[in-house]
């Protein structure tokens, strides 16, 4: 088989591969998320295989002190964030009418700076909306929550992502040796290298996301909480979540944060400037000590490309791409630069003199 033929027959096999995971995205999360966690978790099941436990053992005590652990740290978090989120839920009506409130003055004194005449009932119109627009939302909400198709996700994100975990980690070398065995044997080398490039750049970039967002979601938590913040732990909880997409995080919890802020302290501005100094500490925290000294530069993607990812692959493949589309845009980057190594060694870029 030539060059061609064999750039044709991987070509469709990416694209069959790619067909697949758009037509099942539907039910892949639990399984994409157990996969991933069997990779995350591998390390640690081979490290007490080498002093001396069978990988069946390894897996059970590596699989259950994460899920016990996982387990435990949702029952300790779920019961305020949970209280918390059915308070704003029952207060949002109330806090948007005090937004309207606050807000209508400066926007009546705004429209007389500029010389355009204010409309009648300002006040009325643009409350009457934002309530339509805030119960229209939480009518949404409430029919995606407890929809059969959101309980049937739940049910199998709590049984199929453990039984994937549980079964992908016992069998990884298995899995591993076999994949290994499909390469194409002239190539066979070159794919490793890559492969063991990816793997470096992966467990870097896992490894690196969860001690960051766990330490902003501590940090943003207990500070929000401390400065007097309502919904505070939720805010910064789920800050710390998204962070590990660069700058999404931020951008989530300082809108939250300082609206949440500005309808509960107005117009005590001070108390709006501590929750906004808050989120200002905590990405200098993030950028210059939180992510260089943990992750370094071991992704070696910017940020804006991971961005890109994150919304390319929620639009092909919807929540699984977005699960999918930071390491696979890490794996992308990898890939990038083989062939634009390769592209640079070669006479297409060199040309006929070799030069």
């Amino acid at each position: 088989m030539n060059a061609r033929s064999q750039a044709w027959f991987w070509l469709l096999v990416l694209a069959a591969t790619l067909l697949l995971v758009w037509l099942l995205s539907a039910i892949l999360f639990p399984f994409a998320l157990g996969i991933a966690l069997a990779y995350a978790l591998d390390p640690a099941a081979a490290w007490l295989e080498r002093r001396g436990c069978s990988r069946m053992a390894a897996t059970v005590v590596i699989g259950a002190g994460f899920f016990g652990a996982s387990l435990l740290l949702l029952l300790l978090i779920i019961p305020p964030v949970a209280a918390q989120a059915a308070d704003l839920v029952q207060r949002l009506p109330d806090l948007v009418s005090r937004f309207v409130q606050s807000i209508g003055p400066l926007l009546a004194r705004a429209l007389n700076a500029i010389g355009a005449e204010q409309p009648e009932s300002l006040h009325q119109n643009m409350g009457g909306n934002l309530q339509r627009m805030v119960k229209l939302g939480l009518g949404l909400l409430q029919g995606l929550v407890s929809g059969g198709a959101a309980v049937i996700n739940v049910a199998s994100l709590l049984t199929i992502t453990p039984l994937t975990t549980f079964y992908v980690l016992r069998q990884w070398p298995g899995i591993v040796s076999t994949v290994d065995d499909w390469l194409p044997r002239d190539h066979a080398e070159t794919v490793r290298g890559i492969m063991r490039d990816i793997d470096v750049v992966l467990k870097g970039f896992l490894h690196g996301s969860v001690i960051v967002c766990a330490s902003l979601g501590a940090f943003y938590g207990v500070a929000l909480s401390l400065a007097g913040l309502d919904y505070g732990l939720t805010i910064g909880l789920f800050t710390g979540a998204l962070s590990f997409i660069p700058y999404v995080g931020t951008i989530f919890g300082l809108a939250a944060s300082v609206g949440v802020a500005v309808l509960q302290f107005w117009p005590e501005w001070t108390r709006i400037a501590v929750v906004l100094g808050i989120f200002l500490a905590g990405q200098l925290l993030a950028d210059y000590v939180l992510t260089p000294r943990v992750m370094g530069s071991r992704l070696s993607v910017h940020p804006l490309w991971l961005i890109f990812g994150l919304f390319a692959g929620g639009a092909l493949f919807g929540f699984v791409g977005m699960l999918l589309s930071v390491p696979a845009t890490a794996a992308i980057g990898v890939l990038t630069r083989f062939f634009i190594g390769r592209y640079k060694g070669s006479s297409l870029y060199r040309g006929a003199g070799g030069a």
